[in-house]
């Protein structure tokens, strides 16, 4: 066998060639390899219509083989490229393309983008691609795309350096929200207002452009001035009158004060003597009469003045009386307390029974005034207890509410604005908070009785304390869903703290401004004085329907002087604390302790208030009465809780499963009726039957318990099964219907669970217990994500997995980042579900992370496993 190179169509002589023989393992042949050099004079010496090129042939007695042709060229790089990449100045979020055609080159350059003289690694941001015809291609343009790029062409003889282009990323201005209108600058007369905006939403940035439009509004306001009144003319003199004297009299007329103007000054009434001097009486000029005769007759009038009204009220309650007790038959007698009173007051709907002349009905319904008058049965027992049911009590019983018959069967309550109501008692009514408890009529006594209401304990607020160290834990108060987190670490080793939290059940503090609703309980939690490295979490339920769109819900801190200050609004963005809403609770993330709450201002009629509303049934002192009270209260568990607190001393039982009304700030009022009552079993007191509450009262409520209050009667004592329909509805709103299918004996009556979970077991947890996510764990998350990663898998996307979207500039400021989106998991996370939205959110972004490859889902269920069985849940 034989092989030789052919060039250019010529046979390279024998002497150039180098020949190597082996024997391939595989096959035991042999193997003949043939080199030949050529120099770069021969290439450049060879003029011909092709490149050089060079072609193996090799023969046998088995026949000839051809390699194909080698083309053998002198390699360059040319020195200016072809296109250089031009600047660019484009919006954030924008595409940028730059372009780059290296120079000309055997072999072809290869091209390397550079960012202020560092390489570019598209393979570590999928943001950037360079793979496209040399082309740098930027998807959505960052801030921190500005720079300097080059484009760097090389082969195996030089690298070129392309024209540096400078690419700019601008962030056009946005108006901010307008602010509020000012007052009118003008006292009255014609006068503008104005309201502002800023273009800060975002500020204009790297030459972005300035916001078009007027950073200022005016309008025109006209302001009403205030008119003085003025007197007329003094009309003519009266005739003279037996005393000697007349009269003239003027009006402030000449105009009346208007909008807010100054009333006329002097006397509105003049008199003197008519007989200048010359009146006689008793033989004696005027003059000379002593004033003591003219005092006493007009004492003598004065008394019998009096006398004839005490006749006439005696005649009018024996009238009352005789009428009352004339009625033989099962009825009803509607007093109208007005005509005892002098006023309008309410209406009491009374049963009066034949040989029972004490019995008292529970028919002093609705109770709706803000210290929650007492609406239950009120029996006598003796003389000394009918001395408690004064006039004020049995004639103005609810004096501050004002019923009016709209038709046969509905009545509409009003509540008065009495400034001076909230600060007495007045008799027939609780204070606010009273634990009321009704002791059973005893056997052997079957008159009833009225308790003392001064005997009565007052309850202020709800409370729970815990000694917490260094481990950290979680303090709960029982079924009102507020909880207080305090993270790992966030107490200074070999110290502890005893850690406070009540809730204020009396009258709150906190007071609604303009067209702020309180939405939350008062929270207190403490020692004030207490110093924390890591912010702990405070959750506090509240009741509105979360949406952005309708309402702008801030927090408020009580300050030592104890008025009421924002903290942040729940949309703001704020380095000082973090607020997480959800659709029941919202969870704070603070660093000082004290009394929070939160308030929301409707932005739109839409804005939705949740109520809970439920009914609870007792019976009366009479055997044949039944009292259904219907509350309509806060979506908060702490203010259900309350209600629950007080129908257990009452003896109530809740007959139905409480549900949810959506209310809506539309300024409609709710209606309250029942329903489908079995016509010959039970009935129910006339104008009874639906109860109307004013949208304010129920808008407003300031967290006090409202409830309206039915009474029912049996036909007969062997009726023991009540069935009926409790409809609460707002006009033009929402509806609920709840059904009461209920036995009026303790003993066959079905219990229902007054909270869905009871959480009272472990009010204190601390050390690793509490937290559902064990420390080794937790650790390890902290490591990997505390890190900045190049692709944005660092703390904030843990908290993007975790629907944590907002002021993140906050987490930023944090010492470890994740381990604070982890405490707020925690308070998130303290009775519903499990670990699985923390194990996927893991799962996703563990992908590229080899040190999260340990912490698999078996890890996490075991953990979630063993956090439930210690907290018996």
């Amino acid at each position: 066998m034989q092989i030789f190179f052919k060039c250019n169509g010529e046979w390279v002589h024998q002497n150039e060639h180098v020949s190597e023989e082996s024997l391939d393992e595989s096959s035991g042949l042999k193997v003949r390899e043939v080199f030949i050099n050529v120099t770069r004079q021969q290439v450049e010496d060879f003029h011909g219509p092709e490149d050089y090129w060079c072609q193996c042939v090799a023969w046998s007695h088995l026949g000839t083989s051809k390699s194909r042709k080698a083309s053998v060229r002198i390699a360059y790089l040319r020195k200016n490229f072809e296109q250089d990449p031009q600047g660019r100045e484009v919006p954030i979020e924008g595409m940028i393309v730059l372009h780059c055609r290296p120079p000309e080159g055997v072999p072809a350059a290869e091209v390397e983008w550079l960012k202020n003289e560092e390489p570019i690694d598209s393979e570590q941001d999928e943001n950037i691609d360079t793979r496209a015809d040399h082309n740098l291609i930027i998807r959505q343009a960052r801030l921190s795309d500005s720079g300097n790029y080059t484009c760097m062409a090389a082969n195996i003889v030089a690298k070129r350096r392309s024209l540096s282009a400078t690419v700019v990323v601008y962030v056009n201005g946005g108006w901010s929200s307008w602010t509020e209108w000012s007052a009118c600058n003008v006292r009255c007369g014609r006068g503008w207002q104005k309201r502002s905006r800023t273009c800060t939403n975002p500020a204009p940035l790297n030459g972005g452009a300035f916001c078009e439009g007027m950073s200022v509004q005016k309008v025109t306001c006209t302001s009403l001035c205030p008119v003085d009144g003025s007197w007329e003319v003094w009309s003519e003199w009266s005739v003279c009158s037996p005393e000697c004297e007349h009269l003239r009299i003027r009006e402030c007329t000449a105009p009346p004060p208007r909008n807010g103007g100054k009333f006329c000054e002097g006397l509105s009434q003049e008199s003197e003597n008519c007989t200048d001097g010359l009146c006689i009486l008793d033989k004696k000029p005027l003059h000379e009469i002593k004033p003591q005769s003219i005092e006493n007759a007009s004492d003598i009038a004065l008394y019998s003045g009096l006398g004839a009204a005490v006749v006439a009220v005696a005649v009018l309650v024996i009238g009352v009386t005789l009428y009352r007790r004339s009625q033989s038959d099962y009825g009803v007698d509607v007093i109208d307390s007005s005509a005892l009173t002098g006023g309008f007051q309410t209406f009491n709907f009374k049963t009066v029974r034949q040989g029972n002349s004490l019995l008292l009905n529970s028919s002093m319904q609705p109770d709706l005034t803000v210290s929650r008058t007492y609406s239950g049965p009120i029996c006598l027992q003796d003389p000394l207890d009918k001395e408690l049911m004064t006039e004020s009590s049995l004639f103005n019983p609810l004096s501050d509410i004002k019923v009016k018959v709209q038709s046969s069967f509905m009545v509409s309550l009003g509540v008065s604005e009495r400034a001076e109501y909230h600060g007495k008692n007045h008799s027939g009514t609780f204070p606010h908070g009273n634990n009321r408890s009704f002791s059973t009529v005893h056997p052997r006594n079957k008159t009833p009785y009225l308790q003392n209401l001064s005997s009565l304990p007052t309850r202020t607020e709800l409370r729970t304390t815990g000694v917490f160290g260094h481990l950290g834990g979680r303090l709960v108060m029982p079924n009102t869903g507020v909880s207080l987190l305090i993270p790992h670490g966030a107490i200074p080793e070999e110290n502890s703290w005893e850690i406070y939290m009540s809730i204020n059940q009396g009258e709150p503090s906190l007071q609604s401004d303009g067209s702020e609703v309180i939405l939350s309980p008062e929270v207190t939690c403490g020692p004030p004085d207490m110093i924390v490295t890591t912010p702990f979490a405070l959750t506090i339920p509240h009741c509105a329907d979360v949406s952005s769109e309708h309402w702008n819900i801030h927090l408020k801190k009580r300050t030592q002087q104890g008025t009421w200050e924002e903290v942040m609004s729940v949309e703001d963005e704020s380095t000082s604390c973090y607020c997480l809403l959800d659709p029941f609770a919202c969870h704070v993330l603070l660093d000082s302790f004290g009394t929070y709450a939160l308030t929301g201002e409707p932005i739109t009629d839409c804005a939705v208030k949740q109520l809970k509303v439920a009914v609870f049934g007792c019976m009366s002192c009479n055997s044949l009465d039944y009292n259904l009270r219907v509350y309509c209260v806060d979506n908060t568990p702490c203010a259900f809780q309350e209600v629950v607190s007080d129908e257990r001393h009452q003896g109530g039982q809740l007959l139905e499963e409480p549900k949810l009304l959506h209310f809506k700030g539309n300024t409609f009022s709710l209606q309250i009726s029942v329903l489908d009552i079995p016509p010959f079993l039970w009935r129910i007191k006339p104008f009874t039957a639906c109860q109307e509450v004013p949208f304010s009262r129920v808008w407003s409520s300031n967290r006090q318990p409202l409830h309206c209050a039915f009474s029912l009667e049996r036909y007969t004592p062997t009726t023991t099964q009540l069935s009926c329909k409790i409809c609460i509805r707002q006009l033009k709103g929402h509806e609920q219907i709840l059904q009461v299918q209920t036995s009026i004996l303790e003993s066959e009556r079905e219990t229902i669970t007054f909270f869905a979970q009871e959480d009272s077991t472990f009010p204190a947890q601390t050390g690793p217990r509490a937290f559902k996510i064990p420390y080794s764990i937790r650790q390890r998350i902290c490591a990997t994500f505390d890190t900045p990663n190049a692709k944005g898998k660092d703390w904030q996307m843990l908290a993007q997995k975790n629907s944590i979207n907002r002021n993140l500039s906050y987490f930023a400021t944090q010492s470890s980042p994740s381990a604070v989106i982890l405490n707020l998991w925690e308070a998130r996370h303290q009775h519903d579900g499990d670990l699985d939205s923390l194990a996927c959110a893991l799962e996703e972004i563990g992908r590229t992370h080899t040190k999260l490859s340990n912490i698999t889902e078996s890890q996490l269920d075991e953990a979630d496993f063993n956090y439930s069985r210690q907290n018996g849940l």
